[in-house]
């Protein structure tokens, strides 16, 4: 038996599928249900029955599952030990983030995190959707997420902000004010790249507006956003509070409002006390920033 095949054990029970429980560990399928099954031969017991398309837990898979829980927590409480090493040198704390809120991460939170907490390493693991930062905290790769909400019922989540979606556009734009989100249909803009974090969201953003814009250009070249905009190329969808420099750009506001509520989340275990201190510290901040 080793921590590996426990995990596996324990994700398929959540996910009810081993084709899902191995999508959500990134690891092949085959390889997953190989692991379980060698569990069970040498436990000798049956531990999910089939049921449909998916597995069901035995009544002694649910006893394996329980205790398979308590032996993951207490791996991570030893881990965790860590953090008292030295009184607290050498403490690390993992953070999954999605690419659009890394610059929030790295830029805002983390900072002055490190102001209070020096002897805590922060280790960014870096996700390009909700899908993999759910993951990452499943499989233990990180302790906390900073992401958009809401996330599946096996997470904890503590909401942090709710952040407005505008329009940056070239002064000369002429559009109503507040702008209606359906004045964005055919409409010029400057789009992230096909296939990245950033274009999905701003794909979902204009879905939800039944919109369908004109791609001006489409770069994931953060940097020239706002250079294009100014040079009248087209306009631009991005959170207000990530706009730095607003000189020669118009920026709108839409009504009804877009939004979306970012938050703090983590798997349902005890988490480490680096984590813990972290999340009461981003709890104060968000409140701070109201």
């Amino acid at each position: 038996m080793n921590l590996r095949q426990l995990r596996y054990v324990v994700a398929t029970a959540d996910h009810g599928t081993m084709t899902s429980a191995a999508q959500a560990l990134y690891v092949a399928q085959p390889a997953l249900s190989r692991a379980v099954r060698e569990l069970e031969r040498e436990l000798g017991v049956e531990l999910f029955a089939r049921s449909g398309r998916g597995v069901v837990l035995t009544p002694v898979g649910e006893q394996v599952v329980r205790q398979a829980r308590v032996a993951l927590d207490a791996v991570e409480a030893i881990e965790g030990l860590s953090v008292a090493r030295a009184n607290g040198r050498g403490a690390e704390l993992r953070i999954a983030v999605t690419a659009s809120l890394e610059p929030e991460l790295t830029g805002r939170l983390v900072p002055r995190f490190a102001r209070h907490q020096p002897a805590v390493r922060v280790r960014v693991v870096r996700c390009d959707d909700r899908d993999q930062v759910a993951s990452a905290l499943r499989t233990g790769r990180a302790d906390l997420a900073l992401t958009d909400l809401p996330v599946p019922g096996d997470m904890s989540a503590h909401p942090f902000e709710q952040r407005e979606v505008v329009l940056i556009s070239p002064p000369a734009l002429q559009v109503r004010e507040p702008v209606p989100p359906a004045a964005l249909h055919g409409m010029r803009l400057v789009l992230p790249a096909r296939g990245t974090a950033r274009r999905a969201e701003i794909d979902a953003v204009l879905r939800r507006a039944g919109a369908t814009p004109v791609a001006a250009i489409e770069s994931d070249e953060r940097g020239a956003w706002l250079g294009w905009v100014r040079a009248g190329m087209g306009s631009l969808l991005w959170y207000r509070n990530q706009i730095e420099d607003t000189e020669g750009v118009t920026v709108r506001s839409f009504m009804p409002p877009i939004t979306r509520m970012i938050g703090l989340v983590h798997a349902h275990r005890k988490l480490p006390p680096a984590a813990r201190d972290f999340l009461t510290f981003a709890k104060e901040a968000g409140r701070d920033a109201h």
